[in-house]
């Protein structure tokens, strides 16, 4: 799977997120960021990151999915920080 298809599979699991009652968190991070001038384009590619980097520690960790962790990074997720193209920059 090439990266592009890997990320666009994560960008699906963020919708999935947002719409259950489960991770109700991610919605909250997502409302965050885009009431703090984030596009929502750019607030769900961040969200996307988060997911994959915890998706990753897990398989290179051989280790459950830690959802305080995943919250951790969606907390600490800067609203500043924008992606154009494939670079992300600061605001």
């Amino acid at each position: 799977m090439d990266e592009d298809a890997f990320f666009q599979d994560l960008l699906n699991a963020v919708e999935q997120q947002l719409a259950s009652p489960q991770t109700r968190y991610v919605a909250k991070a997502l409302e965050r960021l885009t009431s703090k001038g984030m596009s929502e384009k750019d607030a769900k590619a961040s969200i996307a990151a988060c997911l994959g980097e915890e998706t990753d520690a897990m398989w290179r960790s051989k280790r459950s999915f830690d959802e305080k962790s995943y919250r951790e990074k969606l907390d600490a997720i800067d609203a500043a920080v924008t992606f154009d193209e494939d670079e992300p920059t600061e605001n």
